[in-house]
């Protein structure tokens, strides 16, 4: 990225919308000067220009809550930015996962999920449950207790799996199916891989 190229504003600002790179989620918007966005780039992490202190803040500095930086984008403005991260902890400074928690409309009934947005759900729970490891969440133990044990259950989901197509027993296996594809997604979350990485994968070979 060519810093350069950035439109600033009048004070020197240019609005970075950040964004967890696995679930796609909106985690806040906060501001960059020019040299907060050098920052960023020189090491990784998201770094800030506080409008009230009108001072830089390396997020994460003092409570840990870092936010590692994935891309950076820009719009076709050059105005704003779009920043793709991994969190280590909650964006929000009240311990939410996303500064975005409130709601200014009413909730409608939420449409029936297709297939593909039913994955895109799960791996954006999954990634909040890894930013704010909830007490009592199954998913928040095997996240604390680490890839090995992760590993461990993918491979015990996978003798579920062939069990049950050795028995041929479809919904058995479909059961086992889900449970497997759960770890995986829970692994891929572990390891910051989000799973479009995986369709792209598959795209390419599917191109040859």
């Amino acid at each position: 990225m060519n810093v350069d190229t950035i439109q600033f504003d009048e004070k020197g600002l240019v609005p970075a919308i950040v964004q967890d790179a696995r679930s796609r989620e909106v985690l806040t918007l906060a501001y960059m000067n020019k040299e907060a966005l050098e920052k960023t780039l020189e090491i990784g992490e998201t770094v800030f220009f506080s409008r009230s202190r009108q001072e830089l803040w390396h997020k994460g500095e003092t409570s840990g809550n870092t936010q590692k930086v994935t891309a950076i984008r820009y719009d076709c403005d050059k105005d704003a930015l779009l920043v793709q991260v991994i969190p280590s902890g909650p964006a929000c400074h009240k311990g939410d996962y996303s500064c975005f928690s409130e709601n200014l409309t009413e909730e409608s009934e939420k449409p029936k999920l297709n297939r593909f947005e039913m994955l895109d759900q799960l791996e954006s729970l999954l990634a909040e449950r890894k930013t704010t490891l909830p007490e009592g969440s199954y998913t928040s133990t095997l996240f604390q207790e680490g890839v090995d044990r992760i590993a461990k259950k993918i491979g015990e989901e996978a003798g579920e799996v062939i069990i049950a197509a050795k028995n041929d027993d479809p919904e058995e296996l479909a059961m086992e199916s889900a449970d497997l594809l759960f770890h995986l997604l829970l692994l891929l979350t572990d390891r910051g891989v989000p799973f479009d990485n995986v369709i792209q994968v598959l795209e390419k070979r599917h191109a040859k």
